[in-house]
């Protein structure tokens, strides 16, 4: 039987073939190379350029870069000064960009990694400033809340960070401010103390009442709402009939604040609010204890 002869195109076909398989291969291998490809900007830069352009974007504001490259420059150098100072500017960036569950993680990591290192103050400095800054900003400069009503864990966290501060870095940069946020933060607390007490007044808990107020004396003592608690004690004393102690309550109140309304008139203080604004969905969050 004689061979079939193939034309010329038969015989190019089957080059053709692994030509275009080739091809393909190569550019799949092109595109496989480049999906794993790090695009990194920051991978293989020295350390110090590292850490210089980290410091840029905190100048600049960048805060999000900042933590991009300093957590780039950790990975690389994990171990050395510039690694030690890159986390605790990225805590610090963390914080100004409101991400405070980060900065108090990248805070602790550093504080268990490096317990006596120099810049501790600063640390527990910076943890007590996230922590005032965690929820109550919020409820406050958005929704006008009183933060003396919410849960006071956080707060009295950034208490506790800021007591470290003043009694083992007295002599420290930060104890300072350290001791004046304890202050504020103790107002805080007692607020909190004032508006139970007025609560329990209100609902005719007397001696609820008083208990309130004299735990508030005893934990906060000389804090800004110290002659509200007498006010309270002098009207619950009032209420029970107990005249000697009423009577001793507004002596006191007459010789600390003898501008207070109660003194005036007992009957319009506590100023609690109406029904109506507490069904007000639209309006601002009111005490008893404000005069507007």
């Amino acid at each position: 039987m004689p061979l079939r002869r193939l034309s010329l195109p038969a015989l190019l076909r089957p080059s053709l073939l692994l030509v275009l398989m080739f091809a393909l291969g190569t550019s799949g291998c092109a595109r496989m190379k480049g999906a794993f490809k790090d695009k990194d900007a920051n991978e293989g830069v020295p350390v110090t350029e590292l850490y210089e352009k980290g410091q840029r974007s905190i100048r600049n504001g960048n805060y999000d870069a900042a933590v991009r490259t300093y957590r780039r420059l950790i990975a690389q150098y994990p171990y050395g000064t510039y690694t030690e100072q890159a986390l605790i500017e990225t805590a610090y960036a963390q914080y100004k960009m409101g991400t405070n569950d980060d900065a108090i993680s990248t805070i602790d990591r550093f504080l268990r990694t490096y317990p006596t290192h120099r810049n501790a103050a600063y640390l527990y400095y910076l943890r007590g400033l996230v922590n005032s800054s965690r929820d109550t900003v919020f409820l406050q400069r958005v929704w006008k809340l009183d933060a003396s009503r919410r849960d006071l864990a956080t707060p009295q966290q950034a208490f506790n960070d800021f007591k470290i501060v003043t009694d083992r870095y007295p002599n420290s940069r930060y104890a300072a401010d350290s001791a004046t946020r304890m202050n504020e933060l103790r107002d805080l607390f007692a607020r909190h103390e004032i508006e139970t007490a007025m609560y329990y007044l209100r609902r005719t808990a007397w001696v609820a009442s008083i208990e309130r107020v004299e735990y508030m004396r005893e934990t906060y003592p000389g804090s800004a709402f110290e002659n509200d608690g007498i006010a309270v004690m002098a009207e619950a004393y009032t209420r029970l009939g107990n005249t000697a102690l009423a009577d001793s309550a507004r002596q006191q109140l007459q010789q600390k604040a003898p501008q207070h309304p109660w003194l005036s008139d007992g009957d319009k203080w506590p100023d609690y609010p109406s029904v109506f604004r507490k069904l007000n969905p639209l309006a601002s969050e009111k005490s008893a204890l404000d005069n507007d």
